[in-house]
C-alpha cells in the first residue's frame, strides 16, 4: 500500500474546515444542548478528519478503506445533525450542508482511487 501523509489529502484539509466552521455554528446553540446535539455535533464532525488521519497509519489498503468508510459514515450523520439544527434552531446550515455533500463525495472517490493503485 502506498503510504499517505493525511495532512496533504484534499479530504482530510475539506473535513477539517468544515469541523471549523462546525465549531463557529455550536456557539450560536443553545447552551441547554450542551450535551445534546451540540457534543453529538462536534464528536461526529471532529470524527471525520480523525478517522482518515488514522487510516493513513494503516499497513495495508482494506484497513484504510475501513476507515474511510467510517470517516464517510460520521459525514453523513453530521449532514443529518445540520439539518437538525436548520429545522430545530432556524440556523442556516445550507452552506456547510453543501460541503458536506461535497466532502462525502470526495471521501468515495478517493476509496474509489485507493482500492485502484
Amino acid at each position: 500500500m502506498a503510504t499517505h501523509n493525511f495532512r496533504k489529502l484534499d479530504i482530510w484539509i475539506k473535513a477539517m474546515e468544515i469541523v471549523k466552521e462546525v465549531y463557529i455554528i455550536l456557539g450560536d446553540l443553545p447552551v441547554d444542548e450542551r450535551y445534546g446535539l451540540k457534543s453529538q455535533l462536534a464528536r461526529c464532525a471532529v470524527s471525520v478528519p480523525s478517522n482518515i488521519a488514522e487510516g493513513t497509519g494503516r499497513t495495508s489498503t482494506k484497513d484504510f478503506g475501513h476507515f474511510l468508510d467510517i470517516a464517510l459514515g460520521s459525514a453523513y450523520e453530521l449532514e443529518t445533525q445540520l439539518l437538525l439544527v436548520k429545522e430545530l434552531f432556524n440556523k442556516d446550515t445550507e452552506p456547510i450542508v453543501e460541503k458536506c455533500q461535497h466532502m462525502q463525495r470526495m471521501i468515495i472517490g478517493f476509496k474509489k482511487k485507493l482500492y485502484s493503485m
